[in-house]
């Protein structure tokens, strides 16, 4: 049995004896990350800077009216309409946030603490409808209410996610309504 102990006993790991070529290698790892972060940087900036022909975003007016409904929850972003992933960064609309929305006569009021706020009027809004993502992020089916509206001469659709999902049919059938009856008015 002593043959045995002495046996285990002389097993021992190699001592790290290259801390340079250790020390090179994590350096260079932490130089490759920071590049690509800052080509994702740069790429975010470039769309920007593509989209930079829409116009600015309308401010709410002073007296919007009576809210028809309220609801805070999340702002996940706005695509290109019907492309759910080209997503639009010009003006901040690209900016994740809380967001505080109020739907009022004169149109859709949407404050983000952080962020750009940027209200819709109600003769821009094409609608809405459940839908399960946006650019970046995807939930189960009917977990995001996707407003449809128009900036300028380009359709956007922009996705929020209520802190209580129940609220979301009754936006998109109140918000189809508004619709509606600006179609109509027309």
């Amino acid at each position: 049995m002593t043959p045995v102990i002495l046996l285990a006993e002389a097993q021992k790991s190699a001592e790290v004896t290259d801390w340079p070529a250790r020390i090179g290698w994590l350096i260079g790892l932490a130089l490759f990350v920071a590049l690509i972060y800052w080509l994702m940087r740069e790429g975010w900036k470039w769309r920007g800077t593509l989209q930079g022909d829409l116009p600015e975003l309308p401010s709410a007016p002073e007296e919007p009216g009576e809210a028809r409904l309220t609801m805070s929850g999340r702002y996940h972003g706005s695509t290109t309409a019907g492309q759910w992933l080209d997503r639009i960064v010009a003006h901040g609309l690209g900016t994740r946030s809380r967001a505080e929305l109020t739907l009022t006569d004169a149109g859709l009021e949407v404050v983000r603490p952080g962020a750009t706020d940027f209200f819709v009027p109600t003769a821009a809004l094409r609608g809405a409808r459940l839908d399960k993502g946006i650019a970046g992020k995807v939930l189960t089916e009917g977990g995001l209410l996707v407003v449809t509206w128009a900036l300028g001469d380009k359709l956007i659709d922009s996705g929020f996610r209520s802190d209580h999902a129940a609220e979301h049919t009754e936006w998109v059938d109140t918000l189809n309504q508004m619709t509606n009856d600006t179609e109509g008015a027309r």
